[in-house]
């Protein structure tokens, strides 16, 4: 009881002098609130609805589109490599609720000794004890613990707490780029679908043409030119169709890859026209999206995973508590070894100890601290920023789009027409074949313009979604 009564007077002492101590003043951090506009720049209004509240599977009601994400988010690699991340930090966060328990170990030791005979120690031995050699067993539990006084253990908590969901927003992030890719790639495919459809329906043009070109030739009202423009026409025709063909192999294995799989044909039963997406793009408030956004989110608990980094190289200049204990059995003998309670020992030990000069490590320590928590700052704002602008270049792309497919739909049916003049003409010897190939041309470039320009806008449809958060709450 004695050995308990002094060991609680020493721990009294030391906690006296901590508390004395702790009244020093920590760092005040001020909070970060990111400057947004009350709305985007191409809203009229701020609407507080936006399509980014749709879940991914009801922003994209395709069903093979749907069939195509979820196979992604299962299978995806860099998703995958993703999740072992926040696996890995997870452990590392269910590890850090422990960091305030003591330390606990147990040892057990042998030793024995034999000095030399004609050395001091052996000598004693011999007079005293009547033996040439020291026996010594022990074994013991051994308990070292830290007092959390200035919160270093606790912040140390919130490091790993941060560094976890900074994984879990890195996947959620990653799983938005996958998404995005993966309908980008898709609308790809069927543009592309599209073109050579396009490409095809003209190579029969082409065809007609040169082989009215030749029975005109034939009959002495065409020159040899004639033909030979004609079959440029085709030929150049059959090369575009090569080249999509080729074009359409390649997306499909990239959308393999991205889904996971060996490369290999995608099916799909709907052309492009027939795909819909949301048209209501209300974007709703930026400040909305930012709380929405994986990489914002992300970047913010960098941000306050700083303000904790502060806090432990701030506790590190203070006096830091330290009590190790440790007790067992122990004897000279191995026979009495378990002799219980005369075999017992145990001993107690508390230390206060103040960092006086460390070459000025520690305050260097807290000083690059603050300067990183100054750098994750610039970095937020960055991002937030960064994210209004993806918005705002999206809502202009669309809206620009919509008019560009009206125009190029007005084009395509303007040179549609144009062409069955240009034939009719041609068969009644009132227009030559250059009029007609340069027609044909004229509106092959037309619907493969229009293709593009409703591929660019569904791309510009899902850019929206993803630039808003990409369906997350």
């Amino acid at each position: 009881m004695n050995i308990i009564t002094k060991i609680k007077e020493v721990l009294g002492i030391s906690l006296i002098a901590v508390g004395a101590i702790s009244c020093m003043p920590k760092l005040a951090l001020e909070k970060v609130t990111p400057e947004l506009p009350e709305a985007f720049k191409q809203t009229a209004t701020a609407d507080t609805a936006s399509v980014a509240n749709l879940e991914w599977r009801q922003f994209f009601n395709d069903p093979i589109l749907q069939g195509l994400i979820e196979k992604g988010i299962k299978n995806n690699y860099d998703l995958q490599i993703a999740l072992k991340q926040v696996a890995s930090s997870q452990e590392r966060l269910k590890q850090a609720k422990y960091m305030q328990y003591p330390d606990v170990g147990f040892g057990v030791s042998a030793q024995i000794s034999k000095p030399s005979k004609n050395s001091m120690n052996g000598q004693s031995l011999n007079l005293f004890l009547g033996q040439s050699h020291v026996e010594d067993y022990n074994a013991a539990f051994n308990l070292s613990w830290e007092a959390d006084i200035w919160g270093k253990i606790k912040n140390q908590q919130e490091v790993s707490k941060m560094q976890y969901l900074q994984t879990y927003e890195a996947t959620k992030a990653i799983q938005t780029q996958v998404v995005a890719a993966i309908a980008q790639g898709y609308y790809n495919l069927l543009m592309l679908d599209k073109q050579l459809q396009i490409a095809k329906s003209n190579l029969e043009l082409s065809t007609n043409t040169l082989s009215i070109t030749e029975k005109i030739w034939k009959s002495g009202d065409a020159t040899s030119l004639g033909i030979q423009q004609s079959k440029a026409q085709k030929e150049y025709t059959e090369l575009l169709i090569t080249q999509l063909e080729q074009n359409i192999a390649i997306q499909e294995n990239a959308l393999s890859i991205l889904i996971g799989e060996n490369p290999t044909k995608i099916n799909r039963t709907i052309e492009m026209s027939d795909t819909s997406l949301p048209q209501n793009l209300s974007a709703g408030l930026p400040a909305a999206m930012v709380s929405r956004r994986p990489d914002v989110r992300q970047q913010e608990l960098v941000l306050l995973e700083s303000n904790a980094l502060i806090g432990i190289a701030q506790a590190n200049m203070y006096p830091s508590l330290k009590i190790t204990a440790n007790g067992g059995v122990n004897s000279f003998k191995i026979d009495n070894w378990f002799q219980i309670p005369a075999s017992l020992f145990g001993s107690a030990l508390g230390g206060l100890t103040q960092p006086i000069f460390q070459k000025r490590q520690l305050k260097t320590d807290l000083n690059v601290a603050k300067i990183q928590r100054e750098k994750n700052v610039l970095a937020f704002r960055q991002s937030v920023l960064n994210a209004v602008g993806e918005v705002s270049d999206a809502l202009v792309s669309n809206e620009s789009l919509k008019v560009q497919e009206q125009k190029a739909s007005e084009q395509v049916s303007t040179l549609k027409d144009g062409i069955k003049s240009a034939e009719l003409l041609y068969k009644s010897g009132m227009a030559n074949y250059l009029e007609v190939i340069v027609a044909q041309g004229n509106s092959l470039q037309a619907e493969l313009n229009l293709a593009s320009v409703k591929r660019q806008r569904l791309s510009s449809i899902v850019d929206l979604y993803r630039a808003l958060g990409g369906g997350w709450k």
